[in-house]
């Protein structure tokens, strides 16, 4: 099965990863000077420039605590990355440490290439138990734990407050409040601020950040106890009433009411044009540079059972082809500890307590408020869903995506091609 788990690793390409949103970043890499004699531990990751500058400062504290260890850091593009790992892997020329998104934790699970860092538990300095629990379960694996997250972000709900001001609309965080920010609430809300005017087109509403993200909509189905697949995802379970509504819903905003860009358009929540937005919180890093309005997040919208949003998790692994394990340890410990996870709160969703709580996180420069953040982030973390990985999550994603691909070509009505989507998603699960 191993072999097999490689062999298609070696063919995956990831189509969406919210663990570590808007990440992606040209091929590169930076290097510490090695001195002879010294340790060199290879670290790998997808993010951009700023990333990298703040890995970089992490880095450099960590030699000064660490002298005789050198590391080089190396950025992949993330459509790249998965790729890349299968590769080494191949090769047995692994990173010593690198960054994994929750969709490639079960095939390197399978492929037996993950390091074991159970021992972190007993360091009461490193306070393993800071972790909020959950945040680990996708790391576990049996008494085994084989890495730990540094990103958990749920999916929220960007919007544009001016364009709410303007159409006289209640803000979603009041609605939510209130217990009144259901899914037609939403769907109201985003045909009131539309404007099909050619010069000064307004989008209500975009589910979608490069049309292949359709992850967001499943919170629909969670929010009414259903969902796209079963918990231990064995088998597709969107075929039902919540997925069809869910199709139904995205075809009259995308061609009743003009409400949702149709597939193509290029329209982005920053640039003014677009009224809410879902994507994971991570996106906070680049809405925190819009200057033209008033923006905030609010929580997804409710069903029958409360609002349900997608928890995206990235996280550090080692691998147990590691020519320097114990000095490997040394480096991801000092990532994931309190002060680096501090560092890298900047960007993430922190999965320690202790700095998801903090002033730090939460008051960072044009930030949402507080209240907010509170309400939408960290509220929320407890009803979020990671959706799970598959050995086979790439046949998987492309055959829903060719779904997707006939809802916005208007080609057959929802339930029909719902029933094309789960015969050939539970034959591949198989």
């Amino acid at each position: 099965m191993k072999k097999t788990g490689l062999l298609l690793l070696l063919t995956m390409m990831v189509a969406f990863t919210f663990g570590c949103s808007n990440s992606g970043s040209e091929s590169g890499s930076t290097s510490s000077p090695e001195k002879s004699g010294d340790v060199e531990l290879k670290f790998m990751m997808w993010g951009n420039q700023a990333h990298m500058d703040v890995y970089t400062k992490l880095i450099d504290g960590f030699k000064k605590e660490n002298p005789g260890i050198q590391v080089t850091m190396e950025s992949v593009p993330f459509a790249d990355y998965q790729q890349k790992i299968s590769v080494l892997a191949a090769g047995k020329s692994l990173p010593d440490i690198a960054w994994v998104s929750e969709r490639m934790v079960p095939q390197f699970k399978e492929n037996g290439i993950l390091g074991d860092v159970s021992e972190f538990k007993d360091d009461a300095e490193f306070k393993l138990d800071d972790y909020i629990p959950s945040t680990l379960d996708l790391f576990r694996d049996g008494d085994k734990l084989l890495g730990l997250p540094f990103s958990t972000p749920p999916m929220v709900m960007f919007y544009n407050k001016t364009l709410f001001d303007k159409a006289n609309l209640t803000d979603p965080n009041t609605l939510a409040k209130e217990g009144k920010w259901t899914w037609a609430e939403f769907e109201k809300s985003a045909k009131a601020i539309t404007n099909k005017d050619a010069q000064n087109r307004v989008y209500g509403v975009n589910f979608f950040r490069d049309w292949k993200t359709w992850v967001a909509l499943s919170s629909y189905s969670w929010s009414n106890g259903s969902g796209p697949f079963n918990k231990d995802i064995t088998e597709f379970t969107w075929n039902d009433q919540y997925g069809v509504e869910t199709f139904e819903m995205l075809e009259r905003m995308m061609f009743t009411d003009e409400s949702h860009p149709k597939a193509g358009e290029q329209v982005s929540f920053d640039a003014g044009n677009v009224g809410m937005f879902f994507d994971v919180y991570s996106y906070v890093s680049k809405a925190r540079e819009i200057k033209d309005f008033e923006w905030s997040i609010a929580p997804t919208p409710s069903g029958s059972q409360g609002s349900v949003p997608m928890l995206g998790q990235a996280g550090y692994t080692l691998f147990k082809d590691s020519k320097h394990p114990e000095e490997a340890k040394k480096l991801l410990k000092y990532f994931a500890s309190q002060e680096g996870i501090q560092a890298t709160s900047t960007f993430f969703v922190p999965p320690r307590t202790t700095v998801l709580n903090s002033d730090e996180f939460i008051n960072q420069p044009n930030n949402p408020s507080k209240e907010h953040i509170i309400q939408t982030v960290i509220d929320e973390m407890p009803k979020a869903r990671i959706l799970p990985g598959h050995v086979r999550w790439q046949n998987i994603d492309n055959a829903i995506l060719q779904g997707f691909d006939r809802l916005f070509g208007k080609v057959v009505p929802a339930d029909q091609n719902l029933k094309t989507i789960s015969d050939e998603v539970n034959a591949l699960m198989k």
